[in-house]
């Protein structure tokens, strides 16, 4: 298909890119669209740019039309565009193939709990996003169905994890998307990206009915998002412990659609600049976290340069036996039900070798490394106990050049150090439980999209939505588009 032969996405509800989920909601709310002329919004977008971005691999718009012609739920989102990213999401008689060949066929025969909380929201489900092979890099680029780019400039990745969804989101495809974070993989994707990613406390959203937790608790899902109250809305109808779950999140006090209304108190905020594990930041970065920390003393909070306090080099290689040996136990499961015996040609050869790495580790490798998360919440815990928000920069370089940060024809050892390297900030909020966002506070010189992250304690997920709204409102950024011509890719 040439460029002349796509059909212009603003012939379709022209207006579609100026509300957000909520505001779309309201207009089908009032008759003003109907929830099927918003799904041929996002579907007349993604045809214009997906030639370019390949930001989705899955999609059953069939569903879609069959869950509108049913009848929607009349929820606070009844009739919006959805996506679900394609790992970790069962959506019934959907494809789940975690960015893998060997998962290439698997049919969820149900939805898990988070995905009908979707549904009952009146969210409309119609493709699942590109993700890297299980999850694991901080790029998308996958060799099962080959790399999404960014639309801010299509030579360099939106990132990963859930860079499909971030990068449709950026485009223009839907106003939010589902993600799920294990190191920061919603919110290094919506850096790159210039959208407000968020991931919730520890268990905040479930993971059930079958699974109990991705990668010992650190994997957690939620959203990106161009608006804050998108994201706190739908964190309103997504959280919740399940039934049997084994632990839950704090109750939250209220609701986070409310919180981010509202300015916070003076907050006692902790600055650190500096990677911690010792690694160059880019002056880009540097710069727009100062500037964040700048914008926090006028809108009256008291920020200080401090350590964070946790050991980052033990928690770089915890992570690492923790999800080798994790991404170990599902490949070798869906191996066995194939009856293939040997995962050459099926995986990717960085992940086979991090596979084959976890199954020479012994038992107490493993419990050594949980208890270095243990160890890192507990810093973090007396951290929140002198601070009341934790920023720094969300990554240490802007979005990367394709390749740069993708496993194909490196080590294991190389391709990880490339992985901390990039993103050495975002992964002990996972390794803690603590909720953390990155906020789209500034570009490079270049005019690549910057994030500023910011971290709070244990269940502070709504002291983070009002500091959020409250940077929001002094310094918006939902009017901001990114070229999707470069390079020349769609011309």
């Amino acid at each position: 298909m040439t460029h002349a032969d796509i059909p212009s996405p603003m012939t379709v509800f022209p207006e579609y890119e100026s509300y957000d989920a909520l505001g779309l909601a309201a207009l089908v709310k009032d008759g003003e669209v109907t929830p099927d002329e918003l799904l041929d919004a996002a579907l007349a977008r993604a045809e214009a740019f997906e030639p370019a971005l390949h930001t989705l691999v899955h999609r059953f718009e069939d569903l879609a039309r069959k869950d509108i012609a049913a009848g929607l739920p009349d929820g606070p989102f009844k009739g919006v565009p959805f996506i679900l990213k394609n790992t970790g999401f069962e959506a019934k008689d959907t494809i789940l193939s975690t960015g893998s060949k060997l998962f290439a066929d698997v049919v969820s025969p149900a939805d898990t709990t988070l995905v009908a909380r979707y549904r009952a929201a009146g969210l409309v489900l119609f493709a699942k996003s590109n993700t890297p092979e299980f999850a694991l890099s901080f790029t998308t680029e996958p060799e099962a169905f080959g790399p999404s780019r960014n639309p801010w400039d299509t030579a360099r990745s939106p990132g990963g994890s859930s860079g499909g969804s971030c990068a449709a989101v950026a485009a223009g495809y839907l106003p939010m998307a589902n993600t799920s974070d294990g190191a920061g993989s919603t919110r290094v994707p919506a850096a790159h990206c210039g959208l407000f990613g968020f991931k919730p406390s520890r268990m905040m959203n479930p993971l059930g009915p079958v699974a109990v937790e991705g990668i010992a608790g650190m994997s957690t899902p939620h959203a990106a998002s161009r608006s804050v109250r998108d994201n706190a809305a739908l964190l309103d109808v997504s959280g919740g412990p399940d039934i049997g779950d084994p632990y839950a999140c704090p109750a939250p006090s209220g609701g986070f659609l409310a919180a981010s209304a509202r300015d916070p108190g003076p907050l006692k905020i902790g600055f650190t600049p500096v990677s911690p594990v010792g690694t160059l930041v880019d002056a880009d970065c540097t710069r727009v976290a100062m500037e964040a920390a700048h914008l926090c003393e006028e809108l009256g909070h008291t920020v200080e340069v401090c350590d964070a306090g946790y050991d980052a080099e033990a928690l770089k290689a915890a992570w690492r036996v923790i999800a080798g040996t994790n991404v170990r136990a599902g490949a070798l499961g869906r191996a066995a039900a194939l009856g293939i015996s040997n995962l050459a040609g099926w995986i990717e050869p960085v992940n086979l070798e991090w596979i084959v790495e976890a199954g020479r580790l012994p038992a107490t490798d493993y419990l050594k490394a949980i208890n270095t998360l243990h160890q890192t919440a507990r810093a973090l815990g007396r951290f929140f106990q002198r601070y009341d928000i934790l920023l720094s920069p969300t990554t240490a370089e802007p979005a990367p050049l394709l390749g740069q940060l993708a496993g194909k024809g490196k080590s294991l050892d190389t391709f990880y150090d490339a992985f901390w390297t990039h993103a050495p900030f975002t992964c002990a909020f996972n390794a803690s439980g603590c909720p953390a966002m990155s906020v789209p506070l500034g570009q490079s010189e270049s005019g690549l999209p910057i994030g500023a992250h910011f971290g709070a304690g244990l269940g502070k997920d709504a002291l983070l939505f009002s500091l959020a709204g409250q940077i929001e409102r002094a310094r918006p950024w939902f009017a901001r588009r990114p070229p999707l011509v470069s390079h020349g890719a769609l011309s």
